[in-house]
């Protein structure tokens, strides 16, 4: 029986003003927006698939995935019909929708696909009052550049129409192949449903060792680990390559069903959140613990009893031991990559390997340049991201893995392994305060106020006495970044003040909401005297932040008694 070819349909729309990608092609915003503006996600949607050139999206390859949260299948779907009206020739989706960040990389760099669509909103909350986001990766499998984002937002501005088969239904349940006819379209539109593991799995058994991985946790000196997906796209990933590929028995992992509203708790790998983990790692059972944000791509270590790895201390710890993967082995280190307010532990390292180190603005695209022309083989942010030149996107279960296979190379414990490194390396005391969900004319005005005052000739080399310490002004700047790829210039990416001992103060606003703003603090000491290592971080740093809130002034002109998070 010949099927009847799904219409294609062209439907007016009018723009909205407020689309503009916050960063690698995203756009995240209070579900309720998706769900009750009219046309607000095909909208978008119109605009990503517009800003690839008409010749390159004829007929090309997609991949989309998703971290199972609220609104995603309805997404998915919106997405699977405009895709087929616009020209795609073919979408690789996970099944059920479900695909990790690093999964649609991995996936985009397999199959030369031309880019693909990830609908998450990171660690945000999820179910009908959270967040919901549509991400754009492109054909190196990260996120898109500066310029294609630019695009997106220049024809959202415009948008008078966008092209949809409403009448196409895919079932995201059966693997394997699904084709439709369209109307005027002279070959079908093609849907391949496909394992959400597999694909990603086999890239990770050509990076480490699994044997000496899977003897960690099963052999005579095994230690017991307990892994957190925290209800988001990782349970299907830890329970198929953590249990059942590298032996963890199954009670190892723990909300490993990715739920809608990811249980009820934000989905974000820290102290404040993962509470869950943090309370069963401090009753000294479990010798490595780690928990995963909602669409997998960042992370967070936790040793026995709790001892807790910062994101910029475990950065600098996988570089120093990047000898233990057979995948550095085999390919070299070429040089390191970090975001300007992540520590500079990292620099250490990169120092005694004699590796160069990149400082970039606050963003993973910033690093896809560099490996793409082989500059950079690891990178990371403070903000529990890192990764290697394996992908284009920072990979939360790659930093886990990793971690593992030092662990079972170096037959310490993950404190002995980081106290180790501070004995070598020095200890860099560091934390990130978060002022949440401010007014963000507030939060603007704050951060051009702190910018006229650090820029003025006369901060420089002022001193400030806290107690017993007298902290001296080296240098201040609003950050600036010249890739050294093709010479792209980002400017305003957060204030420093430099001290005359190293130490640094950073003022940031965070560009992941456009509906209220985040500004973050961060500061950071260096401690080279061992004896010195084991005094709390906030006990140390608790001058320069007396420094920061009364340049600031964030209490003041916001009313707040404290951050909202501190990491």
């Amino acid at each position: 029986m010949e099927r009847t070819p799904i219409p294609v349909l062209t439907v007016p729309t009018a723009p909205y003003e407020d689309q503009r990608p916050t960063g690698g092609g995203g756009l995240r915003r209070p579900t309720g927006l998706f769900e009750s503006q009219r046309n607000y996600l095909p909208n978008f949607v119109q605009s990503l698939l517009s800003s690839v050139d008409l010749r390159d999206r004829q007929g090309c390859t997609m991949v989309v995935g998703s971290d199972g949260r609220y609104f995603s299948k309805t997404a998915i779907e919106i997405v699977v019909q405009m895709a087929a009206a616009n020209g795609i020739g073919r979408l690789v989706i996970g099944q059920n929708g479900i695909l990790s960040t690093p999964a649609v990389s991995c996936i985009i760099r397999k199959i030369k696909a031309a880019g693909g669509i990830i609908l998450t909103a990171s660690h945000s909350p999820g179910g009908p009052g959270g967040e919901f986001g549509v991400k754009f990766e492109v054909a190196n499998g990260g996120p898109a550049p500066d310029i294609v984002s630019d695009k997106i937002y220049q024809i959202s501005k415009t948008l008078e129409e966008y092209a949809i088969c409403p009448d196409l239904r895919v079932d995201l349940s059966r693997l394997g192949r699904q084709e439709f006819d369209l109307e005027n379209k002279f070959k079908p539109f093609r849907v391949e449903i496909v394992d959400s593991v597999d694909i990603y799995l086999n890239l990770l058994r050509s990076i480490f060792d699994f044997n000496a991985i899977r003897n960690l946790l099963t052999g005579p000196n095994q230690i017991k680990i307990r892994i957190d997906a925290m209800n988001g796209v990782m349970g299907p990933y830890v329970r198929r390559i953590l249990c059942d590929e590298l032996g963890a028995p199954a009670n190892s992992a723990i909300n490993c069903i990715p739920l809608e509203d990811f249980g009820g708790q934000p989905p974000d790998p820290n102290l404040t959140y993962a509470t869950t983990l943090l309370e069963a790692m401090r009753g000294g059972e479990y010798g490595f613990g780690a928990a995963f944000d909602a669409d997998g791509d960042r992370y967070m270590i936790l040793g026995q009893n709790g001892f807790f790895v910062n994101a910029s201390d475990s950065l600098a710890i996988i570089a120093a031991n990047l000898s233990c993967i057979p995948y550095f082995c085999q390919m070299g280190v070429r040089g390191f990559g970090r975001s300007m307010p992540t520590s500079t532990a990292l620099d250490k390292v990169a120092k005694v390997m004699k590796v160069p180190v990149y400082e970039t603005p606050t963003g993973w695209r910033y690093f896809s340049n560099l490996m793409d022309s082989g500059r950079c083989s690891l990178c990371g942010e403070e903000s529990f991201g890192t990764g290697s030149d394996h992908l284009r996107e920072k990979d939360g279960l790659w930093a886990v893995l990793v971690w593992l296979s030092i662990l079972a190379a170096r037959k310490q414990s993950v404190e002995e392994i980081v106290r180790d490194h501070w004995t070598k390396f020095g200890r860099h005391y560091y934390c990130r305060f978060d002022y949440e969900a401010l007014e963000p004319r507030t939060a603007y005005f704050i951060m051009r106020d702190l910018e006229a005052l650090i820029t003025d000739k006369s901060f420089s080399h002022q001193q400030f006495a806290v107690g017993n310490n007298i902290y001296s002004v080296e240098r201040t700047d609003s950050f600036e970044y010249i890739d050294p790829v093709d010479g792209t210039v980002t400017k305003r990416q957060g204030l420093r003040i430099i001290f005359s001992d190293a130490s640094r103060l950073i003022f940031r606003m965070s560009a992941s909401s456009h509906v209220r703003a985040t500004l973050r603090i961060y500061a950071e000491s260096y401690e080279k005297d061992p004896s010195q290592h084991n005094k709390e971080p906030q006990a140390v740093l608790s001058p320069l932040i007396a420094i920061a809130l009364k340049i600031s002034q964030i209490h003041e002109r916001t009313g707040r008694k404290g951050p909202t998070v501190i990491t």
